[in-house]
């Protein structure tokens, strides 16, 4: 496996950074995860995009430009021959010292790490999720933005403890009014009434591309989607429910706090769209 480091390509065992990177110290930094099949880089333009947004947002500069970035991914996969894969884009605030100021770090650090991932086992696909409410909020706005796809991954982490505690992949995240944000690592979308609803960004979901991408497909489709803040109760009478995210992509939903979610089966609705995304993956994206 090569990995790029600052324009350098290293073999995984070499790859290191400093210990006085702001980003292992403070968690200072942002990245994106990034999806590659049949050789394309599936919406790379809008993942450099919401990168570049991440970083304005904590005044992180990054060392290179938009275009240079998509060339340095594409670059990296076809270093590593990835046909299907998962891409790992990290820009951390650099080396500085053991204060808080990231005025001590004259060089924020580019990372790419071209991989693969399997976020869920396959039968979770095939069958359905179940999953909780974590007691854990989701960040307040105006503290740590959920829109900032940032390094500080804690809060999310806490959630997804809870989840694992309860023996569930996933966890629903409220935000500080008790509405439904998002999950700890995905978007999520509920159907009710011939209706497909997901919560608002204000609400603490994270920009998703996926999100975008399925509302799209969606809406193609003829189906009527609308952003609205929920709660747990709008949930558990869901007639279907899904997650979506660039690595996990669709993911049904078929239990939420032990409340069977429609039939208890993965829907018709989360299944067409399921195969639209896919069909979509086969021709979209960036060529390797």
């Amino acid at each position: 496996m090569k990995i790029y480091i600052d324009g350098e390509y290293y073999d995984k065992e070499n790859a290191k950074i400093s210990v006085f990177d702001h980003g292992l110290l403070y968690g200072d930094g942002v990245f994106e995860g990034i999806r590659a099949y049949h050789k394309r880089v599936f919406k790379l333009q809008e993942h450099i995009e919401r990168l570049f947004y991440s970083a304005k947002a904590i005044l992180l500069e990054i060392p290179m430009s938009q275009e240079e970035m998509c060339d340095a991914v594409v670059e990296t996969c076809r270093a590593n021959q990835i046909e299907n894969g998962y891409i790992r884009l990290i820009v951390t605030r650099g080396a500085g010292s053991l204060g808080l100021s990231p005025d001590s770090c004259p060089k924020p650090g580019v990372i790419i790490i071209a991989n693969t991932i399997q976020l869920y086992p396959r039968e979770i696909y095939e069958n359905g999720m179940e999953i909780i409410t974590a007691a854990t909020s989701r960040n307040y706005v105006n503290a740590v933005n959920p829109a900032i796809k940032s390094l500080n991954y804690l809060n999310n982490i806490l959630a997804k403890i809870e989840a694992s505690n309860a023996g569930c992949e996933e966890a629903i995240m409220l935000n500080s009014e008790g509405f439904v944000a998002e999950c700890t690592g995905d978007n999520i979308f509920i159907l009710h009434k011939g209706t497909i609803y997901t919560p608002p960004l204000a609400a603490g979901a994270l920009y998703g591309i996926t999100r975008n991408t399925v509302i799209d497909l969606a809406r193609e489709a003829g189906f009527k989607v609308e952003e609205k803040n929920l709660t747990r109760y709008d949930l558990f009478i869901a007639e279907e429910c899904f997650l979506t995210g660039s690595g996990a992509e669709i993911v049904p939903v078929v239990m939420i706090d032990k409340r069977i979610i429609g039939s208890g089966k993965p829907g018709d609705v989360t299944r067409k769209l399921e195969e639209k995304y896919h069909a979509l993956t086969h021709v979209s994206g960036e060529p390797i």
